[in-house]
């Protein structure tokens, strides 16, 4: 996996830009993939349902809107990228920040523009520009996204490695699954949000046990699992019993 160096954060301090992810994305295939919606404001539910908590609502730059596919870009200079496509826009997560871009009309291939920063692509090679540098993207791999079929009643799906971890936040209630230490503790504990800033992608989550506390954080940024190099479009790092885990994780709308 390639390292952040200076002179790619200078490149994509303005990122706007977007990609066309032809000869290398999965075409989409229109299933759903909104982000997680609460309906308690027009609920004509009972009252004793009504009074259930249920689950927050999360920055939408944790889904891939409704694109099937997130792909992974490797650029030069050195910088990790991680899209998610459609025809009508294109989510871009990088090492800095997420951005949801339109796309603008091109003679050849695609293009997606946002102020000064533009992005050109055809096939699996693509180019930004900006007020601050160029960079040269070469496409690396692609993976569907997770759908709520595969992981029912699940909102949010992360992961990481050595040792292997899961946590799984259910679709409607707030409540965590955690599987820790190659799966040998597993625990499903409420939890409360403590930050969230839509704009910037950040949501921050504590247990809702005194007994055993947690702290969940995601980040919308570029991910790539530390084994399979699969993109995902967010960071999680778990603290929990003084240790912490690190690792990608991914929204799943119905």
């Amino acid at each position: 996996m390639s390292r952040y160096t200076l002179s790619a954060v200078r490149s994509l301090a303005l990122l706007g830009g977007a990609l066309w992810l032809a000869g290398c994305a999965v075409t989409p295939d229109g299933a759903a993939t909104r982000p997680e919606v609460s309906d308690s404001g027009v609920s004509r539910a009972p009252e004793a349902a009504k009074a259930q908590p249920t689950a927050p609502l999360m920055p939408s730059l944790f889904f891939p809107g409704d694109a099937a596919t997130f792909t992974a870009w490797r650029c030069t200079p050195a910088q990790d990228l991680v899209t998610a496509a459609t025809q009508e826009e294109l989510r871009l997560w990088s090492a800095h920040g997420a951005y949801r871009l339109p796309p603008a009309v091109v003679a050849s291939g695609a293009r997606y523009q946002q102020g000064e920063l533009s992005f050109w692509n055809k096939g699996d090679q693509a180019m930004v520009e900006s007020a601050t540098g160029r960079l040269e993207c070469i496409c690396d791999q692609a993976r569907d996204v997770l759908t709520r079929r595969q992981r029912p009643g699940t909102m949010f799906h992360a992961r990481g490695n050595e040792p292997g971890w899961v946590v799984n936040l259910a679709s409607d209630r707030p409540e965590a699954t955690l599987v820790l230490d190659d799966g040998e503790r597993k625990m499903t504990l409420p939890y409360r949000v403590t930050a969230l800033d839509n704009g910037e992608g950040r949501m921050i989550l504590a247990s809702g046990r005194a007994d055993t506390p947690f702290e969940l954080r995601l980040e919308a940024r570029a991910c790539f699992d530390s084994m399979s190099g699969q993109p995902f479009p967010a960071r999680v790092t778990l603290r929990i019993d003084g240790e912490r885990y690190l690792g990608c994780g991914q929204g799943i709308a119905p």
